[in-house]
């Protein structure tokens, strides 16, 4: 399976720019490969992450339609295992303390960005992800063996990780579940 990066940023051209250096820069770094995925709207994004797991974020401090500290928060929520990074070309002290302490970002890049500063830190937070999700599997197998974790927990916390949201179930007031939320009924 090839993990996703989400490029967020109401500006194309910068959009453009980062899908450029990343597909030759990511190989060069040898990573494995990861799909791009880019878009001018977070709202557009937050609908995207809530079908498709990524496993690196990067958006744009200031955009029209909501801060990068919010879009961050709400993508948090969903994907937690997602490392979140903030390029900006303003240097904003109380914006980048609350994009730590209430997105949890991994990095503020400057825009303009050198290109091999910000590839050698994406890899190193792309490298750490993948070492922090080994580490939590390799404690839930241990946790298994003591008995403190069932088998099934375990499955259902690799499911969430690859598909977010599956493992949620929306029950209905009759004891049935919903398959997504049916809104007002229009006549």
């Amino acid at each position: 399976m090839v993990e996703k990066i989400l490029l967020v940023d109401d500006e194309p051209h910068i959009l453009r720019a980062l899908q450029r250096l990343l597909r030759l820069g990511l190989q060069d770094a040898q990573l494995r490969p990861y799909a791009l995925e880019a878009f001018t709207d977070p709202a557009e994004a937050l609908r995207r992450a809530r079908e498709v797991s990524f496993a690196l974020v990067i958006s744009d401090y200031r955009m029209p339609q909501m801060t990068g500290v919010e879009f961050l928060k709400a993508l948090r929520e969903l994907q937690p295992d997602c490392a979140r990074v903030v390029l900006s070309g303003y240097a904003d002290l109380n914006g980048l303390m609350a994009a730590i302490n209430e997105a949890g970002i991994m990095r503020f890049i400057a825009k303009p960005w050198n290109d091999h500063e910000l590839l050698c830190g994406l890899s190193q937070i792309l490298r750490i992800r993948e070492l922090d999700i080994e580490n939590r599997r390799l404690a839930d197998l241990v946790r298994v063996q003591q008995g403190k974790l069932s088998a099934q927990e375990v499955e259902l916390r690799r499911l969430e990780r690859l598909e977010p949201g599956l493992t949620k179930v929306n029950w209905g007031p009759d004891g049935s579940f919903l398959l997504e939320d049916p809104g007002e009924v229009q006549l």
